[in-house]
């Protein structure tokens, strides 16, 4: 099941298999052989589906800054290390930024493995809700992101009060 919103970001497609959320997309679209979920359908649009409802509810939360830390159940596909990396991401706060150097010292690699950090999160299919866009460059800057700097910048202000 998937739902659309509006965000800030722009328009924001949201999908749950299993009661989990799996994916969160920008706008635009990627086509189904490319999206977050593979080549699994999406399935049927249920704006009502009680998970999708309840991301929404929190993401409009967010982004009127009422919420700081999201509490959904998560299910995003990927290898080991992408795992890790996304849970990790999730400990980095509201507000807070971290390196690719020290997630990767986090995961008890050294700073030599921030190119790999920065593959896996490159690779977040649930953007926001993990918030790699709280990851940034060793010398402070905003580096790539999967959604467009454009979109780090904004939700790295929302959360700083437009400091980024």
């Amino acid at each position: 099941m998937w739902t659309l919103m509006d965000s800030p970001t722009g328009e924001l497609r949201i999908a749950e298999q299993h009661d989990a959320i799996v994916a969160i997309e920008f706008s635009p679209f990627r086509p189904p052989g490319e999206r977050a979920l593979g080549e699994r359908a999406l399935g049927e649009r249920d704006d009502g589906h009680p998970v999708l409802a309840e991301t929404v509810r929190q993401l409009r939360a967010y982004f009127a800054r009422d919420l700081t830390a999201f509490d959904l159940p998560l299910a995003p596909r990927g290898s080991d290390f992408q795992q890790r990396v996304w849970k990790e991401l999730q400990l980095i706060g509201y507000g807070e930024t971290c390196t690719y150097g020290q997630i990767a010292v986090r995961l008890g690699h050294t700073n030599a493995a921030s190119r790999a950090v920065g593959l896996a999160n490159g690779r977040n299919p649930i953007p926001i809700v993990i918030p790699c866009h709280r990851v940034i460059g060793a010398n402070g800057t905003l580096t790539g992101y999967a959604g467009g700097l454009e979109r780090k910048q904004l939700l790295l202000g929302l959360e700083t009060d437009g400091l980024f």
